[in-house]
């Protein structure tokens, strides 16, 4: 602790005094004995006065006292002559005591005047330097800012430009301040320019965007401010200038907007759902798809569109994609809000954050029922007969193939029965090809009434049709349900007001004994139809060898070798 740190506290000021009067009193004992008592207090006086200079004012107080003190008892006990031996020596006491609390007093006065001038002078130049700290904070962060800033004077003369303001003109700090804005701006663009000056100099804040060609010759946009600088008294002395170029975000804003477009637009339907798959957002094209509003939509998850047409597996297998993969793509039956079932082809994407965890799920999609139903009756009317719409050669063929195979395996019968029609030709040529049209499509109805669900009535062309029984008991069996045919076919038919009559001839094979293949087993049901039609029509037979005789040209001809493309 330094001795002005001791001289500050209150002991340090006490012994000080006691230390500084002791002094006095030592010296004027000895050597300073021999003066005059006029001269007793010569000690004394500088004592107090040195104290009141480094102890302050109540150590110079303190001293005093002391002095005062030992002058008048302890002074005899020191010396032979005494101190104190007339009322004027008392007077003289006092005088002292008065001098030097005077002294004391303006010494101290002057010390915290000095100390007052002292910290004034600190403050004011820690004011200065915090201010040019402040001054040169602000022009830094003027400098370094991305924005444009400046300032007009109230002639519209450049009293500012950071920068970023002259990076934009592609200036220096010499070629602008002090210049005309209308000189910088040129007229053209000062034209545009000025109602908004005019505004600003009469005191009104301006914001407004621009378009402007920048020193490189690139379009650039900027989001100009002109803040007045009004005075006390009101006057505008000038006017500031924020300007920031926003070309980037307004080229952002042009991509969002054309996003946005996209997405209003499209005619696919668009969902975005959260991580937890519930929907943010859906475009116009989901709701005309779906019938959901976005209202409807939005909080809730895709299970409001299942239609349980897909099991648990289909939904595991989809998602392992998505999380593998990052997107799928297939074709989903869903179920619009009222009801209907529909089909549609979507894409699911799967979009991550930075750290890679998905946060969003994007979904695209188009109903594809339509197309689905147009393919299923393309693909219907390739293995169907378009008048009757039962199968026509090509998928009787393909069921006869499947059939044979499973027989093979689980050795189960199959029987073929082939159908012409007798007198069809008579009527068809009689009443005309649409009572003929309309006569098979009633046979058709009739023969599908007659069989199982797992058998297959077909038509080949003309007045023939087939059908295949699966697994028959025995023959009876196939017998009984083959003159319930005649007897069903045989039955008048009211046709377009006319009354119309037909018969049916049958021929039957029966698989194995018959043939092995579907092109034997349909060549000798057909053999055994001549067979049933030589026997006096609108009667049945089983196939037997002897009626497939080498070189019978008769056959042959009226067959016409209809098995080859079997």
């Amino acid at each position: 602790m330094s001795l002005k740190q001791i001289l500050q506290t209150c002991w340090g000021r006490c012994l000080f005094a006691f230390v500084v009067v002791s002094v006095a009193a030592a010296l004027r004992v000895w050597p300073l004995q021999p003066l005059e008592s006029s001269l007793a207090w010569l000690t004394f006086y500088p004592a107090v006065i040195g104290v009141a200079l480094y102890g302050g004012l109540s150590a110079a107080l303190l001293a005093t006292v002391l002095a005062c003190l030992t002058v008048a008892f302890l002074w005899p006990f020191l010396v032979a002559r005494p101190f104190i031996a007339s009322p004027i020596d008392l007077l003289g006491m006092g005088v002292f005591a008065l001098t030097c609390m005077a002294v004391c007093y303006v010494i101290d006065t002057m010390r915290r005047a000095n100390a007052r001038a002292t910290e004034a002078q600190k403050q004011a130049e820690s004011a200065a330097l915090a201010a040019a700290r402040s001054e040169r904070f602000m022009k830094s962060a003027i400098e370094a800012m991305p924005n444009m800033i400046g300032y007009w004077d109230k002639d519209l003369r450049f009293g500012l430009a950071n920068n970023a303001y002259m990076e934009w003109w592609g200036k220096r700090p010499e070629d602008i301040i002090g210049t005309s804005i209308r000189d910088l701006m040129g007229e053209r663009l000062y034209a545009l320019n000025e109602p908004h000056i005019r505004r600003a100099l009469a005191g009104e804040t301006q914001r407004f965007q621009r378009t402007l060609t920048k020193a490189d010759g690139s379009a650039g946009y900027i989001l100009a401010n002109y803040i007045p600088d009004i005075d006390v008294d009101g006057a505008v002395n000038g006017i500031f200038i924020l300007a920031s170029d926003v070309t980037e975000l307004k080229e952002a804003q042009s991509q969002l907007e054309l996003a946005a477009s996209v997405f209003e637009n499209t005619v696919e339907g668009i969902a975005v759902t959260n991580a937890q798959g519930i929907f943010l957002s859906v475009n116009p094209a989901f709701t005309a798809i779906t019938g959901y509003t976005a209202e409807e939509a939005i909080g809730q998850t895709p299970r409001i569109l299942r239609s349980n047409r897909h099991d648990h597996a289909f939904y595991v297998a989809m998602w392992h994609d998505i999380l593998t993969n990052g997107r799928w793509k297939g074709d989903i039956w869903n179920r619009r809000k009222d009801g209907e079932v529909y089909l549609e082809r979507i894409t699911i994407t799967m979009i991550r954050d930075s750290a890679g965890n998905p946060v969003r799920y994007v979904s695209v999609f188009s109903d594809i029922t339509d197309l689905w139903r147009k393919d299923e009756y393309l693909k219907h009317l390739a293995f169907h007969d378009a008048l009757t719409d039962l199968p026509n050669r090509s998928l009787l063929m393909e069921r006869l193939n499947h059939r044979i195979s499973m027989a093979e395996r689980t050795h189960v019968g199959l029987a073929l029965l082939f159908l012409d029609l007798d007198r069809f030709k008579f009527i068809n040529d009689t009443y005309g090809h649409d009572v003929g049209d309309e006569l098979l499509r009633e046979v058709a109805q009739r023969l599908l009434v007659l069989v199982r669900q797992s058998d297959t009535v077909a038509r080949l062309g003309g007045d023939e049709f087939v059908i295949k029984l699966n697994n028959p008991a025995n023959k009876d069996e196939i017998a009984h349900i083959a003159r319930r045919i005649v007897a069903v076919i045989n039955e008048p038919m009211e046709l377009r007001g006319n009354t119309v009559q037909v018969g049916t001839s049958i021929g039957i094979a029966i698989y194995p004994a018959d043939g092995r293949t579907p092109v034997e087993l349909l060549k000798h049901a057909d053999s055994a139809m001549y067979a049933a039609k030589d026997a006096g029509k609108s009667t049945f037979r089983f196939f037997e060898p002897s009626m497939t005789v080498p070189g019978d040209e008769r056959q042959d001809e009226q067959r016409g070798d209809k098995y080859s493309q079997g």
